[in-house]
């Protein structure tokens, strides 16, 4: 895999991260349930957002 391919993956797994981040920031969730999230995003970023794709919270904060 050439230099160009691993910054353009990279790339793309900080923007999926940043977006998972924001969103997540955005839900209806718990504080405790947000920082966890953020947290398991920052520390695994391909599979932390793999799971927050999967089980994340989803639900929006209207408030």
């Amino acid at each position: 895999m050439g230099v160009e391919v691993g910054g353009l993956l990279g790339l793309l797994i900080l923007i999926l991260d940043v977006y998972a981040i924001v969103k997540t920031i955005g839900s209806g969730s718990s504080t405790g349930g947000k920082v966890l999230w953020v947290v398991l995003i920052l520390l695994l970023p391909v599979l932390g957002f793999l799971l927050w794709l999967v089980a994340g919270p989803s639900k929006p904060s209207y408030a």
